[in-house]
């Protein structure tokens, strides 16, 4: 299937109601606060969305967002690419409506004065609480790695006796 630039915003209701199913790419340019967040974007950010309209009649927005990013080890400094994407199911609704009872896993999301949500922000916000909150390498690839193991030996602890042994011995008498 060839990707394609998906639309910033969109209609979620209209959306359900046809079952559209997008997948498609934004461009990096497009999420300067995951590129604040981040000490680099590569490439463009791959996004799939599948909208519809669940049993209980929610209707809801299902997605997955991936893109690979740069980030500042936190032991060593260096830079490192790692891919970071998220998952993420909203149901729409309107800014004054009452929510209804919602499944644990459905978050839900606020739809404009013209009945639409920006997908941009919302992916955009979506990866940016996946990153890491601190970033690291695997400790093998890291050169400030070693220094994450312990350092010297630990001392042995002394066996002493247990000061309730002697009520042990009289609770058997």
């Amino acid at each position: 299937m060839e990707k394609v630039k998906l639309p910033n915003k969109v209609d979620p209701a209209r959306c359900a109601q046809n079952r559209l199913k997008y997948k498609g790419e934004y461009a990096a340019a497009l999420m300067p606060r995951l590129a604040e967040s981040a000490q680099g974007i590569h490439g463009d950010i791959d996004v799939s969305l599948d909208f519809g309209i669940d049993a209980q009649g929610l209707r809801l927005m299902t997605g997955h967002a991936q893109v690979q990013v740069s980030l500042q080890c936190q032991r060593c400094n260096e830079l490192f690419d790692t891919t970071i994407e998220s998952e993420f199911t909203y149901t729409p609704l309107r800014a004054n409506a009452e929510a209804p009872e919602l499944p644990e896993d459905y978050d839900t999301v606020e739809v404009d004065e013209a009945g639409e949500i920006n997908l941009v922000e919302l992916v955009e916000d979506e990866l940016i609480l996946t990153l890491p909150q601190i970033p690291t390498h695997e400790s093998d690839e890291c050169s400030g790695g070693q220094f994450d193991r312990s350092f010297g030996k630990l001392p042995t602890v002394e066996e002493r006796p247990n000061p309730f042994a002697i009520l042990e011995e009289l609770k058997r008498k």
